[in-house]
C-alpha cells in the first residue's frame, strides 16, 4: 500500500465509515479522523431505518403552514425555536420556497437511485463481510389513527407508484391487528411497505468500524479538523487537533458542521442541524412485530432484537445541546395513542442528534469550490442510513475515476 493514492475522510458517521470501505476497497491508503468517537454522532441514535420508500422530502407542499404552528407549541413533530427565527430565516426561506409539488418531485427523482442502490449494497456488504447488525427486511408500517388521513394516503400510494415503483399494501380493521397485535383497537389504518428494512444504527457503526480497520483503514478518534494547507487549487494537508495528515485527496463527511467549515471549503453550505430524539429501553411484553411510523404525530418505533427504540422529531434550533425534556414527552405521548404497551423500563439511553438538513432535501456529493482534490458528502437530512452505502460508494468511484453507479450531477452544490 506504500504506492497508493492516499486519502484522508474527515467524519466517522456512516457517510464517512463507507466512504472509508468503499476507497479501501479501491485500493486506497485511507485515514479517518472523528471529532469524538467513531458512531457516536447522528449516526448512533437514529431509528434505524434503511428505507427506499422515503423518497418524499420534510420540504413538501403543506409543510410551511406546520412550521408556523411549531413555532407556537412544543406538542408537535416539527418544532421551530421562535428565539432562533432570525439566524434561521435564510434557510427557512430556502426551504418554504420548496414546498411545492414540483421541487418535491425533483428532490424524489434525485433521492431515488442513492436510496435503492444503498438498499442493494447494505444487503451485500452485511453478507460478504457478516456484518451483525440486526438487520431485519420486514417492512415498514405507516400507521394512522385518522380515517381521512388514511383514505388520502392512497394517492401518496399511486404517486409513488406511478413515478417510483414503491407500493404500499394497505391494512385496517382485523387485518391490521392480525399483522400488528401491538396496535391499539380502533385505528384508521397501515400502508406496509414490504421495501424498506431496519437496522440497530450502534451495532452498525461498531461493525462498520470493525471491517474498516480490518480492511486497512487508520481511524483516529478525538482529532477534528482545523484547516487545509493548500497549494494553488489543491489541497496538501488536513491540519488537526493532532497531527497534520498530508494527502493526494480529501473527504468532508460531518454531517451538520459542514457549514461550520465555511472558510477551508470555500462555501457556507445552507444546511442546519435538525435535532431528532429518541429513547431506548427494554422490548415492552407486547412488542412490536414492524417497525413503524406514527403518522399523525411522526413518532418513529424501532423493535430491536434487544430493546426498543421511540424516535423522530424535529427541531430547528441551531447547534443546540440541550435535552428538551419536553421534546421526549412527546415521543412518549405519541406512542401511547397508537400502542397497546408505548414504553418500557429500564430507559437505556435519552438521545438527541443533529440531522444535517438541506432545505431541498438532497444531499451535497460534489468537490469543494476552493480545492479540487477536496470532495464533500454531508446535508442526507433524515436519509443518512438509508444513504451511507451508496453514497460511500459513489465518493469512492469520484475519486479513483470509476464509472459513477448512480448520476452525480443530481448531487451537485449548485443546483
Amino acid at each position: 500500500m506504500s504506492g497508493a493514492k492516499h486519502t484522508v475522510v474527515i467524519g466517522g458517521g456512516v457517510i464517512g465509515g463507507f466512504t472509508a470501505w468503499y476507497l479501501a476497497q479501491a485500493g486506497h491508503r485511507v485515514t479517518l479522523i472523528e471529532q469524538s468517537q467513531f458512531g457516536r454522532q447522528c449516526s448512533h441514535g437514529n431509528c434505524g431505518y434503511v428505507s427506499p420508500s422515503h423518497v418524499i422530502p420534510l420540504a413538501r407542499p403543506g409543510q410551511v403552514l406546520k412550521g408556523l404552528k411549531g413555532m407556537l407549541t412544543t406538542q408537535t413533530a416539527l418544532r421551530i425555536n421562535p428565539a432562533k427565527l432570525t439566524m434561521l430565516a435564510p434557510w427557512l426561506l430556502k426551504f418554504a420556497l420548496r414546498c411545492n409539488a414540483k421541487a418535491m418531485m425533483e428532490a424524489g427523482r434525485a433521492c431515488h437511485p442513492l436510496l435503492q442502490s444503498s438498499a442493494a449494497l447494505y444487503r451485500e456488504v452485511f453478507e460478504q463481510q457478516n456484518m451483525l447488525v440486526d438487520w431485519k427486511t420486514d417492512g415498514l408500517l405507516f400507521v394512522f389513527r385518522d380515517q381521512h388521513e388514511f383514505d388520502a394516503y392512497a394517492e401518496s400510494d399511486a404517486w409513488l407508484r406511478k413515478h417510483f415503483d414503491l407500493p404500499a399494501e394497505p391494512f385496517a380493521g382485523s387485518a391490521l391487528t392480525e399483522l400488528e397485535p401491538a396496535l391499539k383497537p380502533g385505528l384508521a389504518g397501515a400502508w406496509l411497505y414490504r421495501c424498506d428494512a431496519h437496522l440497530r444504527p450502534g451495532k452498525l457503526m461498531s461493525e462498520l468500524k470493525r471491517i474498516i480497520t480490518a480492511a486497512g483503514v487508520r481511524v483516529l478518534e478525538q482529532t477534528g479538523m482545523k484547516s487545509f494547507a493548500g497549494n494553488g487549487g489543491q489541497a496538501t494537508a488536513v491540519l488537526t487537533t493532532g497531527e497534520t495528515i498530508a494527502a493526494d485527496n480529501f473527504v468532508v463527511a460531518v454531517g451538520a458542521w459542514a457549514p461550520l467549515l465555511q472558510q477551508s471549503l470555500g462555501i457556507k453550505l445552507p444546511i442546519q442541524p435538525g435535532k431528532g430524539y429518541s429513547i431506548t429501553m427494554a422490548r415492552p411484553r407486547l412488542c412490536p412485530r414492524y417497525p413503524m411510523i406514527l403518522e399523525e404525530c411522526h413518532v418513529a418505533i424501532t423493535p430491536f432484537e434487544e430493546g426498543y427504540r421511540v424516535g423522530s422529531t424535529m427541531e430547528f434550533s441551531g447547534y443546540d445541546t440541550t435535552l428538551n425534556r419536553a421534546r421526549l414527552n412527546y415521543l412518549r405521548s405519541g406512542a401511547a395513542e397508537y400502542l397497546h404497551e408505548p414504553t418500557a423500563e429500564p430507559v437505556e439511553e435519552e438521545w438527541y442528534g443533529w440531522r444535517p438538513m438541506t432545505a431541498d432535501g438532497i444531499p451535497y456529493i460534489d468537490r469543494s469550490p476552493r480545492y479540487s482534490n477536496v470532495w464533500i458528502a454531508a446535508g442526507h437530512s433524515m436519509l443518512g442510513i438509508s444513504m451511507g452505502t451508496g453514497t460511500g460508494k459513489l465518493v469512492a468511484e469520484l475519486i479513483t475515476g470509476q464509472k459513477p453507479h448512480v448520476d452525480p450531477a443530481l448531487y451537485r452544490i449548485k443546483r
